[in-house]
């Protein structure tokens, strides 16, 4: 598994990381050994947040005796991101993942609370230990902007956001200002949800001319896209052993420019949207 930096924190961090949304939905054993055949194959970039139900307690057990190896990430609700309501949010989000600290702590999307108040939320929970580095998640171009005048260079750790072939708004401008500012941009859903191409569409066999000649799976080819960007790392779900694997098969997975360019007309960049595409 390739490992790469993450924004400003000077850590290496796994390109393929584990995403947990609606992990919760599965079947808890499953879902389990997934998440441990994630780490064990090299994906200990971990990323949970305090909405996604019973996803936290469940990364806990997975990551039980293992703390140090992974990368944990989780995130505060904008209508939980007051100063003492993000402390506080922290605090509850640690005690259901049985650590101590988070290596990252994401605002999960722009909310009422001025970014003035979370921010130095998150720099009191650093400085407590509770935290390593924070981030946001969701954030625009102009959010970014107005978040790095507010903390100032080199303090935002990273950007997640919504990015899949088919899906690639955040090459317009979000990715720019991420790569210009030292910023990691942190892909979720980047298989789509529910937008995986169709078997025999056209992008579909672009994805497996690519696929066949690399020796990999589409979906791997798919996480390979996206990471061929330095500062991008992608989270895919995963709720099978069978699947995690898959995907961590990807972190090794570098295309050539023929294929980028292959894929890139499969996936054409479209118009900038008015706002940026998130679920």
């Amino acid at each position: 598994m390739q490992t790469r930096p993450f924004g400003p924190t000077g850590r290496s961090v796994s390109v393929i990381g584990q995403g947990t949304w609606l992990l919760d939905d599965e079947a808890r054993p499953e879902a389990l050994a997934a998440l441990r055949a994630g780490l064990d194959a090299g994906m200990t970039h971990v990323d949970t947040a305090e909405m996604y139900g019973e996803a936290e307690p469940l990364v806990a057990e997975a990551i039980a005796g293992r703390r140090d190896e992974v990368f944990l990430v989780s995130k505060v609700l904008p209508q939980n991101a007051s100063r003492a309501g993000t402390i506080a949010a922290c605090e509850r989000s640690l005690k259901r993942l049985g650590t101590d600290r988070l290596d990252s702590y994401l605002l999960h999307w722009r909310g009422p609370v001025p970014l003035e108040e979370t921010f130095a939320a998150f720099e009191t929970l650093r400085e407590q230990g509770k935290i390593v580095s924070w981030g946001v998640s969701n954030f625009d171009e102009d959010d970014l902007a107005e978040a790095v005048a507010v903390a100032g260079e080199g303090r935002i750790a990273c950007n997640q956001v919504l990015y899949h072939p088919a899906e690639r708004a955040i090459e317009h401008a979000v990715l720019p200002f991420c790569e210009t500012h030292g910023i990691a941009l942190v892909a979720y859903s980047p298989f789509g949800h529910g937008e995986f191409p169709e078997a025999g569409s056209p992008a579909r066999r672009a994805l497996e001319e690519v696929a066949a000649e690399t020796g990999a799976s589409p979906r791997q080819v798919v996480l390979a896209f996206l990471a061929r960007h330095p500062s991008v790392f992608p989270i895919p779900k995963a709720s099978r052993v069978a699947h995690a694997r898959d995907n961590a098969a990807s972190g090794d997975l570098v295309l050539g420019p023929a294929q980028i360019a292959r894929l890139d007309a499969a996936f054409p960049l479209g118009r900038k949207p008015r706002h940026l595409p998130m679920i």
